[in-house]
């Protein structure tokens, strides 16, 4: 029996296995094209783990009334927990006169997360990603898939393109039915004159 085996071990200690997540979900946060290839029980354990994060950059973009900054912050430090931290020691590493190191992916992802996909998300109640499989790998036969955020740039410019194409037929139609009609009018017109 599986009682109480909620999630793969991905043949990693608990550590390791907290870390890697925390990596990929900062890959697909910090993604140009918001999708990650992956090997699929990784895609599988990381969708559960990223959409927690969001549902929390959802819920602090949804925030209005008193004290709302204060939860705001509340929020963020949860969802931070999802990521790397930044780096450490960082103030004390600086010395006058040198510039101090860039901040870590980590700490941009949760910026991108409550600035940009808190806004994106805000009226979805959840299903944030999609995962896609891609076929098994070369060298050693893992299966492959995409993991990527839903309502992405490329799907709303498929949306438009597509918009545009039936609005483009139905203005093809519309017109002909127009000429349809001023050819029809012109021939009443001609029967009623005679």
């Amino acid at each position: 029996m599986r009682h109480l085996k909620a999630h793969r071990k991905l043949g990693r200690d608990t550590e390791h296995r907290i870390s890697l997540l925390r990596n990929l979900a900062t890959s697909l946060i910090n993604s140009r094209d918001d999708r990650i290839v992956t090997t699929l029980p990784k895609a599988k354990e990381l969708r559960p783990f990223i959409e927690k994060a969001i549902t929390l950059s959802r819920h602090a973009a949804s925030l209005e009334g008193n004290g709302s900054e204060v939860q705001g912050v509340h929020l963020r430090r949860q969802a931070a927990a999802y990521f790397h931290s930044g780096n450490f020691r960082r103030a004390t590493m600086t010395r006058r006169g040198q510039t101090p190191p860039p901040r870590s992916a980590g700490v941009a992802a949760l910026r991108r997360l409550f600035d940009e996909l808190g806004e994106r998300f805000k009226d979805r109640p959840g299903g944030y990603t999609r995962i896609i499989k891609m076929g098994r790998r070369s060298g050693d036969g893992a299966e492959l898939a995409i993991i990527e955020l839903v309502d992405n740039a490329r799907e709303k410019e498929a949306q438009t393109s597509s918009r545009k194409k039936a609005k483009g037929s139905s203005k093809k139609k519309a017109g002909a039915t127009k000429a349809a009609d001023t050819s029809s009018e012109q021939k009443e017109e001609s029967a009623t004159e005679e």
